[in-house]
């Protein structure tokens, strides 16, 4: 499956309608299963037909191939490995840790957010730089829970909501994995909460960062840091539009996508 943008728009579908590894290879993601994929197929095509609907620019290619039976998770296992961004190493089970950095334990089978995708690295390098100890942070669409697993681990007192409750039944399971544990947790979005934050993250995508652009301004603290991602070059201007009266500290640019890191005035 090649999604040629909304990328990922197509990770998480994959990962709310089946329970089988999904391997992330080059912009691909590879599906592995002895299971018919006919309806799988048709639901993908349907999903892409309604963001086109919704005036999304996207388009998916499926390619299905019959393969021999083979020992499908050792080979996923081998094209799993670990990462380093900033202060932080994210490692899978089999892996590794790093006696010099933070060490982030995180299967990528779990949920989609493992640290290889140019957006969550971004974020891990703008956290490892504005987040301190002590530092309030909400994580919205926190997906695998990367972000604030790593943010929890400087010593941020973390909430965390994501739309999607599986991932916020994973994150929490991230958490524990890792010795750690979310400040507060909910289905939802930043409109539920009722704090101001020293520092807000949403890694989503550049749409959906506009649509809630002023749920992200109205939790964020005078003085406060807020870390966009998830938005690609062509839409980098819009949501700066929408954050236009907070201050650009820094863009990150790896590849297509932009991170951006801005601060909220008095």
């Amino acid at each position: 499956m090649i999604p040629e943008n909304h990328y990922e728009l197509y990770l998480d579908l994959l990962l709310s309608i089946t329970d089988e590894a999904i391997e992330e290879l080059d912009g691909t993601l590879i599906l592995r299963s002895e299971e018919n994929f006919d309806e799988l197929i048709e639901g993908i095509n349907y999903f892409t037909s309604q963001l086109q609907d919704a005036g999304l620019q996207t388009n998916c290619i499926v390619e299905m191939e019959q393969k021999e039976n083979e020992d499908w998770i050792a080979k996923y296992k081998e094209s799993i490995k670990a990462v380093t961004c900033g202060k932080f190493h994210i490692h899978p089970s089999w892996e590794a840790t790093r006696d010099d950095k933070i060490n982030i334990l995180i299967d990528p089978a779990l949920a989609f957010g493992s640290g290889h995708h140019e957006t969550t690295s971004s974020c891990l390098e703008a956290i490892s730089e504005y987040v301190n100890e002590g530092d309030t942070l909400i994580d919205v669409g926190t997906g695998s829970g990367i972000l604030a697993i790593a943010a929890t681990k400087i010593g941020a007192i973390c909430d965390i909501c994501d739309t999607d409750p599986l991932s916020i039944e994973n994150s929490v399971k991230n958490f524990e994995l890792n010795g750690e544990k979310e400040h507060k947790s909910w289905e939802g979005s930043a409109v539920v909460a009722n704090n101001e934050y020293d520092v807000v993250i949403a890694n989503i995508v550049a749409d959906v960062l506009v649509m809630i652009h002023k749920d992200l301004k109205k939790v964020l603290k005078d003085n406060g840091i807020l870390i966009l991602s998830g938005i690609l070059e062509g839409y980098r201007d819009k949501v700066i539009a929408k954050f236009s009266e907070l201050e650009l500290v820094e863009e990150i640019a790896k590849n297509e996508w932009r991170t951006l890191v801005l601060k909220k005035a008095n």
